[in-house]
């Protein structure tokens, strides 16, 4: 789970006094002399529980995540199942929060069905110890479930499976009204109206079309795209360096052919094939295979299928699988299969990022690895596959400048800058393999190690040593990040990381464990809010923390950790330049403000939320919107050293002095901050503030005033400031 569910039952059960810690050894139900005297507090705990569905009158758990709940529960779920015995069919528990009583929950095909039927169930009263038992099999109209994925933790296998129908079925309003879509009648009901079913966990139209697929003709070629420039997955295959001297190409469903084309005057070995506009082109295995926005235009779920496999089967290392994801339909389009039609007779299915990793993955057995929003690369080799996980947390990282003057280095300077470049790089000396100038520094120094203390001599070790812990927390945050996936065995990584590993840890498992205590560090929130607050870059709310991207890297490594679990699954939007940190909701949002470099006040163009409870995605867009927020003190959000950040702090201490900034709420859209402009009589030129020419004399007059009072103001509190923090100010006489 990302989230581990412990932080609010460790409050209820500290401050329920009157259970002690060694009434837990003992039955719970001889805890006091009452019937059930601590029920009050199994109550509280069930309502505050992050793991599970809960509804009014109880809260239901799936049986394998039982371990995540509060130990009390737990101890109480186990009196139950001493008393009722033979329940290990069970598949949910249900613990009723309005008296002393549990039920196990038969759903046999809780896996396989998108909406299971209750089979049977057990009903154990604790004050009374009677067992009730029911059976539901021969029943008509069985009671049936929904948001399955409520059931269980986030790391249940079917998890993402779950919610991603959830989300399907949301989309289309099917459970709203959820009291009258209970049972199984009354739940076809409700699908029958919609013209809808499910295909295993998928929904898919049962309109009059889909039974008629056999004569429609889908025009499949007319969702080819002519390009002035590389499509975008293959722009991130180059720029991501998954293409090297010798790389060859080949693009499975090229349309037009322009990326095969623009690979071919770059000098690598390519073709394409198409078949509407290439079918005569044979199909060839290449290194880099690319399946770009190709099987979200294939009406057949078979077909569909068929196109990734056998793109799969060409590739040698990397495959690169693109599809539209969450875009919302028009009007013009109508529901076709599990997708729709397009006004230009074109098929079109519409992905959820985790849905299209879902597929992949089942499809070819695979771990993809998420680059952008619908972009996935596919490894062959898992040591390549892991390299290129650990190259997305590898922040940027200057060499360091010579500070002293030292005879000897600067006879030696060219011969020692590999080695300065190789531990900036990797945050230790090479091996001795590792470096092609490794026999000229012996012979000249006797050892590298000898050679890289003539290095410290002119520069500051101090900074070598900061290199070493940023490497080093790089690779924890990479290594926290991979307990999601099926995190690598030493051997399958790639030689340079696992010497990275041994000098910077001393062994696997001691960076592993680390690495897992930072993870586990990010389920109590009061800490990333702490670390929010205490962020040297970045602007302050109060309840999160905005900061751009080019400041990521250097962020506290938790405040990294806890965006890579955001970025890991649906990799980071590439248009995003701000990235907001909730503090008291464990959730990410990136930010797109186009002209964030060239406006004093950009405008929020797109926002998307990750939930990172169950990874769920919101978008917003105020493309169209004629008051859209604006984002003010720009220099808060980037480091010193940012190319426009002298210019952006210049306007903040202007329009601070103005007094522009002081009602947040007023200023925080367009409208607002025109008004606040106007009642100032001020205007914007570029990045200054200036006075609007044709502004009442008397009304400046007024202003002004109120500016150098404002500024003595500030003044004075700084003074008061510098002697509170100089106490031995007041002492003379």
């Amino acid at each position: 789970m990302y989230y581990e569910c412990y932080c609010d039952w460790i409050a209820i059960y500290v401050t329920a006094e009157f259970v002690q810690k060694s009434d837990r050894q003992s039955n719970i139900m001889e805890l006091a002399p009452n019937l059930y005297p601590d029920f009050l507090v199994l109550t509280k705990l069930c309502q505050r529980s992050k793991v599970g569905k809960l509804l009014p009158d109880a809260l239901y758990v799936h049986v394998s995540a039982l371990p995540a709940l509060a130990p009390l529960l737990q101890d109480y779920e186990n009196e139950a199942r001493q008393i009722a015995t033979s329940i290990e069919s069970a598949t949910l528990i249900k613990f009723n929060t309005e008296k002393p009583s549990i039920s196990y929950l038969v759903y046999p095909d809780f896996d396989l069905d998108p909406h299971p039927p209750l089979q049977a169930s057990i009903q154990v009263d604790l004050r009374s110890g009677e067992v009730n038992r029911r059976n539901y099999s021969n029943t008509t109209n069985p009671f049936i479930l929904h948001r399955k994925e409520n059931f269980v933790t986030t790391d249940y296998p079917h998890y993402q499976q779950f919610a991603a129908l959830t989300r399907q079925e949301e989309a289309l309003g099917l459970l709203d009204n959820p009291r009258s879509i209970g049972t199984r009648s009354a739940w076809e009901q409700r699908l029958s109206a919609y013209r809808v079913t499910f295909q295993g966990h998928t929904l898919i139209s049962r309109s009059p079309l889909s039974t008629q697929s056999s004569t429609i003709k889908i025009d499949r070629y007319k969702a080819a795209i002519s390009r002035n420039d590389f499509s975008k997955p293959v722009r991130l295959a180059l720029e991501t360096g998954l293409f090297t001297a010798g790389t060859s190409f080949f693009d499975y469903g090229c349309g037009q052919g322009g990326d095969a084309e623009r690979i071919s005057k770059l000098g690598y070995t390519c073709s394409g094939w198409d078949p509407h506009y290439r079918s005569d082109t044979p199909t060839v295995s290449a290194d880099v295979v690319n399946l770009g926005y190709v099987i979200n235009v294939i009406e057949s779920q078979a077909e569909r299928r068929e196109a990734l496999i056998k793109a799969w089967e060409l590739t040698q290392q990397v495959l690169i699988v693109a599809a539209q994801v969450l875009i919302a339909q028009g009007n013009s389009q109508i529901a076709y299969g599990d997708g729709v039609i397009t006004s230009r007779n074109t098929f079109q299915k519409y992905y959820d990022q985790e849905e299209l990793k879902l597929y992949i993955d089942q499809v070819l057995g695979v771990d993809a690895v998420p680059v952008a929003l619908g972009i996935y690369f596919v490894f062959r080799d898992e040591a390549q596959a892991q390299n290129f996980r650990a190259s997305r947390f590898r922040s940027r990282v200057s060499v360091p400048k010579v500070q002293l003057q030292n005879k000897r280095f600067e006879d030696y300077k060219e011969l020692l800058a590999p080695l300065m470049t190789f531990f900036t790089e990797r945050g230790r000396l090479p091996t001795l393999k590792e470096l092609s100038e490794t026999e000229a520094l012996r012979t000249e120094f006797g050892s590298l190690r000898r050679a890289f203390q003539i290095v410290l001599q002119a520069t500051n070790p101090q900074e070598w040593d900061a290199i070493s812990d940023r490497r080093r927390q790089d690779l924890l945050v990479y290594l926290a990040l991979s307990h999601f996936d099926r995190r690598p065995k030493m051997r399958d990584l790639a030689i340079v990381i696992q010497t990275d590993i041994k000098s910077l840890f001393g062994s696997y498992q001691q960076a592993c464990t680390a690495a897992d205590l930072m993870l586990l560090s990010l389920g109590n929130l009061d800490g990333v809010a702490e670390r929010c607050q205490s962020s040297p870059i970045g602007k302050k709310l109060a309840n999160s923390l905005w900061v751009h991207v080019s400041a990521i890297e250097t962020l506290d490594p938790l405040l990294r950790l806890y965006e890579g679990c955001a970025s890991r699954t649906i990799g980071r939007p590439e248009e995003a330049n701000v990235i907001k940190f909730h503090s008291r909701k464990p959730k990410i949002t990136y930010l797109v403000y186009p002209d964030f470099d060239a406006e004093p006040h950009p405008a929020l163009h797109t926002s998307m939320q990750i939930d990172l409870r169950d990874l769920h995605v919101h978008y917003r867009d105020y493309d169209h919107s004629d008051n859209p927020p604006l984002l003010h003190q720009k220099d808060l959000l980037v480091a010193p050293d940012y190319p426009g950040y002298e210019k952006f702090a210049k306007l903040s201490r202007q329009e601070e002095d103005w007094g522009l900034l002081e009602d947040w709420k007023r200023i925080s859209d367009r409208r607002g901050w025109r008004s606040c402009l106007e009642e100032h009589c001020a205007e914007l030129k570029g990045h200054r503030v200036v006075w609007q020419k044709e502004a009442d004399p008397y009304r400046v007059k007024l202003l002004k005033s109120a500016q150098r009072q404002r500024s003595s103001g500030v003044a004075i509190k700084e003074n008061l400031q510098t002697e509170q923090s100089n106490p031995d100010s007041h002492s003379r006489p």
